[in-house]
């Protein structure tokens, strides 16, 4: 009788990446591998890797020494390091780490099978970091991240690359410029994941506001979104990180006239104070950013906007950094990120001089993060006693009878969780929720019957 190899995936980094893996998911089961969630006994582990800031470095290679102990205590006979990190340290990763027996780039999701078929057949696997100039398609096979069928929620990436250059980013020397999929094939990609069940589309990218750009000479996230709003099954569709220069009139409409679109935007802005926003080679000015986020608001009912910030920049000076603090106190952001500057090589920024020192950076952070927090808290509260309709994500393992669920004006991974408890819920559907209370970045919330009916 045939026994089937065992393999693991360890998936690190952003959504983004998670797509990546999911396609690889889809790819190892097409070439007959058995999917295990148990380390110890895969025959082989694969990390697919983030490299974008020193922290998910650092994070990315405890994965693959923690990876590699299967070889000495498992079944592993095999390490495959893939994704971003894979792709941007490739010399030093296999000079440094002779753990790994074999490197992907970041493009190389469609040859995962392949790669272990030769390995497990005795013939000789070479690294491979070479460019596509496509990407993935609703033709490749996709798994979700934890190996079973895909419950309410899932994300699509309609770009890869990026051709933005801010100056703090290694993203374009990482992944490449940016290439758009057709409406087609993201429409087909959609309806294949409404037939099993998912709910709420996420449509992401590093900018999804420039797509179509480079395949239809204007951008087209506008009519995309609209081509999605005809599948009858989805129920919500929301596009992330999308560029302030490219929120139009257009989009705007597009996103106040549909019912299935959530009045959701992403918007990193990174910083408001225009010096530091030429040296990240962001561009815009401060009326025109206050400009855009008040139409945002005059057009789009109930809308949340989401943005991140950036503190300790090079050269960021004490009054500019106020400056920031007095921009989100004003605009009262419904959800932000805020994080410190990381020097990234292969970056424009990272030649800059005038470097925040640590500690100032994290007393910027801490800063900047108490008076978000403080904004959210007091925008929540406002939540308390509304009914909301709800997505079931999950049941908590450790707690049965207790579910994590999203309102529309969640995104997510990153905007908390409605906590709903002793209660019997199908993942993946919606209900009518009550909030009842805050808890830090979540809510607690109990099931609305009357409107539930």
């Amino acid at each position: 009788m045939l026994v089937l190899k065992k393999v693991g995936l360890i998936s690190l980094g952003c959504a983004k990446n998670q797509v990546d893996s999911e396609v690889m998911l889809g790819h190892l089961k097409s070439h007959n591998y058995q999917l295990t969630e148990d380390n110890y006994q895969a025959d082989a582990l694969i990390v697919n890797t983030c490299g974008f800031i020193e922290d998910a470095k650092e994070e990315s290679i405890e994965a693959i020494l923690k990876a590699s102990r299967y070889k000495e205590v498992g079944e592993c006979d095999v390490i495959i390091v893939c994704g971003c990190l894979s792709q941007r340290y490739e010399s030093m990763l296999k000079e440094e780490m002779p753990e790994i027996d074999v490197l992907l780039g970041t493009d190389q999701w469609d040859k995962i099978g392949e790669t272990l078929d030769k390995f497990f057949a005795g013939k000789e696997v070479k690294d491979d970091f070479s460019r596509k100039t496509d990407m993935y398609s609703h033709d490749d096979p996709r798994l979700s991240i934890d190996y079973s069928d895909y419950r309410g929620s899932a994300y699509i990436k309609i770009a890869e690359g990026c051709d933005n250059h801010c100056s703090f980013c290694a993203i374009p020397s990482i992944r490449g410029g940016f290439r758009s999929r057709s409406i087609d094939s993201i429409k087909k990609e959609a309806t294949k994941l409404a037939s099993v069940g998912v709910r709420e589309i996420n449509l992401i990218a590093q900018d999804t506001t420039r797509y179509g750009l480079d395949i239809y000479d204007e951008y087209k996230l506008s009519e995309l979104l609209e081509e999605l709003t005809t599948i009858p099954e989805i129920t919500w569709i929301r596009f992330l990180y999308g560029h302030p220069s490219r929120i139009d009139d257009k989009l705007i409409n597009t996103v106040s006239a549909k019912n299935k679109i959530c009045p959701y935007v992403d918007l990193p802005l990174q910083h408001i104070n225009e010096k530091v926003l030429k040296r990240m080679n962001r561009g815009g000015s401060k009326p025109e950013i206050k400009q855009l986020l008040q139409k945002l608001r005059a057009n789009i009912p109930d809308i949340v906007i989401r943005t991140s910030f950036m503190v300790g920049f090079p050269g960021e000076t004490e009054e500019e950094f106020n400056e920031l603090l007095d921009f989100i106190q004003e605009m009262k952001f419904d959800q932000a990120g805020i994080f410190k500057y990381s020097k990234e090589e292969n970056t424009k920024a990272y030649e800059y001089k005038d470097e925040v020192d640590e500690e100032e950076k994290e007393k910027r952070y801490i800063e900047a993060t108490k008076l978000q927090q403080e904004i959210m808290k007091e925008k929540r509260s406002k939540w308390i006693g509304k009914t909301f309709k709800v997505l079931i994500d999950e049941e908590l393992e450790d707690e049965p009878g207790t579910y994590l669920g999203r309102t529309k004006y969640q995104a997510p991974e990153v905007d908390g969780s409605v906590i709903i408890s002793d209660s019997n819920l199908d993942e993946g559907n919606f209900v009518s929720v009550k909030i009842t209370q805050i808890l830090e970045n979540d809510l607690i919330g109990e099931i609305d019957y009357e409107f539930s009916k």
